[in-house]
């Protein structure tokens, strides 16, 4: 995955540098700051999105367990899905990277990519953990 390696390299110290530093994402002035702030925007976006998936996949479990196993799938289906959409966001945002490519601000533009859809594909699984209760 070429842009999990991007994202590793721009993103590495951007936690401990924030913390180190004390970043104020609300007033985020230089380029590193900003960087530091999307790349914790998207840990926190992608602990949400793994706490959501982890109760989906239960949801689904649960759904499977209900059915004759001719017609249960609903686990290998999320999970399958879950892959597809990991590939289609790492791509995606990739692709947005390219307006910055190679500047100080391509870390900026991939990690609030990432972000931005990590957080609607979280809302998406808290959705569907919820099942027909929600």
């Amino acid at each position: 995955m070429r842009i999990l390696g991007l994202v590793l390299v721009l993103g590495a110290g951007f936690a401990g540098v924030a913390q180190a530093q004390a970043v104020n994402c609300n007033n985020a002035m230089t380029q590193m700051e900003i960087n530091a702030c999307a790349g914790m925007a998207f840990e926190a976006a992608d602990r949400d999105l793994n706490a959501a998936y982890a109760q989906a996949r239960d949801q689904m479990a649960r759904i499977d367990s209900g059915l004759p196993p001719n017609l249960q799938g609903a686990e290998v289906a999320l999970r399958d899905g879950q892959r597809a959409w990991i590939s289609f966001r790492d791509n995606a945002c990739a692709a947005e990277g390219f307006q910055m490519r190679g500047g100080s601000g391509e870390a900026m533009m991939v990690l609030g990519c990432m972000a931005r859809l990590t957080q609607a594909r979280a809302q998406d699984l808290w959705t569907l953990a919820a099942g027909m209760e929600g």
